[in-house]
C-alpha cells in the first residue's frame, strides 16, 4: 500500500455546487474551497424579452389543446363506460374486479 505524504490535501468537486474543495486527509476536514463562477442569469436582455413575448402564444396554443381534451373527456369516459356495461350484460355472472379499496 502506497503512503501519503503528509501534507498531501486533496481536491474534490463537490456534487451540489461544483465548488472545488481542498480536503486534508489527516483531519478529515475541508480546509479551503474555491466557489464555482457561475453565467450570470440574463446575458442579453432584449434576447430575453423577444423570447418571453414568443411564450404567450405557446401558452394559447396548450391552453386550446387543453381545453378540446377535456371536451373530449366525457366521450371518453362514456365509451368506456358503455364497453364495461356491455361486459357486464354478456357475463352477469362473472365477480365485480377487485378495488385498491378491496385489498386492505
Amino acid at each position: 500500500m502506497a503512503k501519503v505524504k503528509a501534507n498531501a490535501m486533496f481536491e474534490v468537486d463537490c456534487p451540489c455546487c461544483e465548488a472545488k474543495l481542498k480536503i486534508d486527509p489527516e483531519t478529515r476536514a475541508v480546509i479551503a474551497h474555491t466557489v464555482a463562477v457561475k453565467p450570470p442569469p440574463i446575458s442579453d436582455l432584449a434576447a430575453e424579452v423577444a423570447k418571453l413575448k414568443g411564450e404567450g402564444a405557446r401558452r394559447d396554443e396548450v391552453f386550446r389543446k387543453q381545453v378540446e381534451a377535456e371536451r373530449q373527456h366525457g366521450k371518453v369516459l362514456e365509451k368506456k363506460f358503455d364497453e364495461l356495461f356491455q361486459r357486464a350484460k354478456e357475463n352477469p355472472d362473472a365477480p365485480p374486479p377487485l378495488r385498491d379499496f378491496d385489498l386492505d
